[in-house]
């Protein structure tokens, strides 16, 4: 995925202001669960949002007059010679007139600005909801992750089995927990290096007499995953199983020199 081709787009700005709809909604709050990249763009749209929701000044400045006289026909001149015949009487109230207009357009810019102060506090209101609602399900995600995870631990039909470092890393560690009765495996490879760029770990399912490996997939978010444990679907008669360092994208068969982890079921416990 282009990350910044879709920062680009304006679609997370629509998202944190709440103009999407619910399935664009959605979509996006699922690839901002699978790419941080995004979950820190919104974060930096959000407090953009806050700096540009200060208050308003009730103030007008004086280019705000200066239009209002020229929409009133005042003219900065000042008042030209009059006859003193004239009565003084009308200029009163063509001058409190103009007074009055002044006042009541100054109002209506004051209203006008208030209004819209409000209106940006609660977009900022909602905008801070709406993170709140997407850290709860995502703590919420979490929660559950880390329940199934321990329900797998204390499981005794579950089959530990060590995956040990080879030469290439020898400090590298995994652990595959096997769920025989459903076909699924847990991946806990807290213990591999972070994944160069270009590359990814890629993870076999093996049988030995005659060696024979079978993909069980590649680890794509390695590097920006917390936990660092997978959940995979494994049907296969597995003897043994192995972590692989591959191009991006995986391999047809592993790379044998870049051979990370190996472990056999029969070393299980």
């Amino acid at each position: 995925m282009d990350i910044k081709k879709y920062t680009d787009s304006g679609i997370l700005e629509l998202y944190v202001a709440g103009s999407l709809s619910e399935e664009e909604s959605k979509e996006v709050h699922n690839l901002i669960l699978k790419h941080p990249e995004l979950a820190e763009e919104v974060s930096n749209i959000e407090n953009a949002i806050v700096k540009l929701t200060a208050s308003a000044s009730p103030g007008i400045l004086n280019s705000d007059f200066n239009t209002i006289k020229e929409q009133l026909h005042l003219s900065n001149d000042g008042p030209k010679l009059i006859s003193i015949n004239q009565k003084a009487r009308s200029n009163w109230f063509a001058y409190t007139g103009w007074a009055a207009a002044i006042l009541f357009a100054s109002g209506f810019l004051w209203l006008t600005n208030q209004n819209n102060g409000l209106k940006n506090e609660i977009t900022t209101v909602e905008t801070r909801n709406n993170f709140l609602e997407f850290q709860i399900e995502k703590d919420n995600n979490s929660l559950v992750e880390a329940k199934t995870l321990m329900a797998v631990l204390r499981d005794n039909n579950i089959l530990k089995i060590p995956l040990s470092g080879q030469t290439i890393y020898p400090e590298a560690y995994a652990n595959v927990y096997w769920d025989k009765a459903n076909n699924n495996i847990y991946l806990d490879v807290q213990g591999l290096p972070v994944a160069p760029e270009g590359k990814v770990y890629q993870v076999w399912s093996l049988t030995l007499n005659p060696l024979t490996p079978t993909s069980l997939g590649t680890l794509d978010n390695f590097n920006t995953d917390e936990n660092k444990i997978f959940t995979i679907v494994n049907a296969n008669a597995s003897e043994a199983f192995g972590i692989t360092l591959e191009p991006a994208g995986g391999s047809e068969s592993p790379t044998l020199e870049q051979l990370y982890t190996l472990g056999t079921v029969s070393a299980a416990s």
